[in-house]
């Protein structure tokens, strides 16, 4: 199982990208979809999740700004973020909850996407 991360570039304060993390191999369904962030010298943080069933939850210094979504016919998470900031730059990290074909349950991390924002 794979998790490819694409989207990221260089943006000015106030612009938007979308972030797009798709999964791939023997999936049998994909339970959680989360977006992390890790800035330099930052530990790393969790920015969005969405449940299968469309849940989702935001740290509080993207809510209103970033919007997460998911299409699971194409086992593939979205992050919309609008109004960005320059301390929104940061490296983006996808990270999902795989059931795979035997039923066991694992973590997947994607590569890592940069994001830069300039002032």
């Amino acid at each position: 199982v794979q998790l490819q991360a694409s989207g990221g570039g260089l943006v000015q304060a106030g612009g938007s990208l979308r972030l797009s993390c798709a999964a791939s191999g023997s999936i049998f369904s994909i339970i959680a979809m989360r977006w992390y962030r890790q800035a330099p010298e930052k530990q790393r943080e969790l920015v969005a999740a969405i449940s299968r069933g469309g849940g989702t939850n935001y740290a509080g210094s993207v809510e209103g700004r970033f919007t997460v979504s998911r299409d699971n016919s194409k086992n593939t998470v979205y992050l919309q973020m609008n109004t960005l900031k320059p301390e929104d730059t940061a490296v983006y990290f996808c990270n999902a909850d795989i059931r795979l074909g035997d039923s066991t349950v694992r973590g997947y991390w994607g590569q890592g996407t940069l994001v830069t924002v300039s002032s």
